[in-house]
């Protein structure tokens, strides 16, 4: 897919609450985008490193992120799965991020491809919306890289990208606000 052709994500507003919508094709298996979702070997190639993920409805999680935000500070936060079918929904209700959900599609008959669909709903004002719309676009430009077998090298993080899809995401129409 490459890394610039990540899709926009989309978000709505309503009574205070945010939703993201990303929609993804990615054309790898589902198999081996639920492993980069939904396992502590995945989640770190392009993510968070999983310190606790229990693998069932009510498990524990706690993600800790390893690129920094733009102020140089680290992102952990604690929750619990929300969601749990294998090689179909991971579900994770963390703080601060509220619910991240990532739902696979199998692919039609004639591919392999996967169909991602991803919603984030959280809290917050419209600056940690935008914050939160770069956020995941960027990471999933690592993901589709890490699926192409280029983890992350958060050695070499940098918010430059993060602040040039933070900038565009600004420039976009404002969400609804019923």
């Amino acid at each position: 897919m490459g890394s610039e052709a990540i899709p926009y994500g989309t978000s709505e507003t309503r009574d205070g609450e945010h939703a993201l919508h990303f929609l993804l094709h990615l054309p790898h298996p589902v198999v081996y985008v639920w492993a980069a979702v939904a396992t502590p070997e995945g989640l770190p190639q392009w993510l968070a490193v999983a310190d606790l993920l229990e693998p069932r409805l009510g498990g524990g999680v706690t993600l800790r992120w390893l690129g920094a935000g733009a102020e140089g500070r680290r992102t952990v936060v604690s929750g619990q799965v929300t969601a749990w079918e294998r090689e179909s929904v991971a579900e994770y209700t963390v703080e601060l991020h509220g619910r991240v959900r990532f739902h696979m599609e199998p692919p039609p008959a004639d591919s392999f491809a996967t169909v991602l669909r991803f919603t984030n709903q959280f809290r917050g004002d419209d600056d940690f919306r935008l914050d939160c719309l770069a956020d995941w676009h960027r990471h999933f430009e690592l993901l589709d890289d890490a699926l192409d077998g280029r983890p992350a090298d958060w050695s070499a993080w940098s918010p430059d990208r993060w602040q040039r899809l933070r900038e565009e995401y600004a420039r976009r129409p404002s969400p609804s606000r019923p």
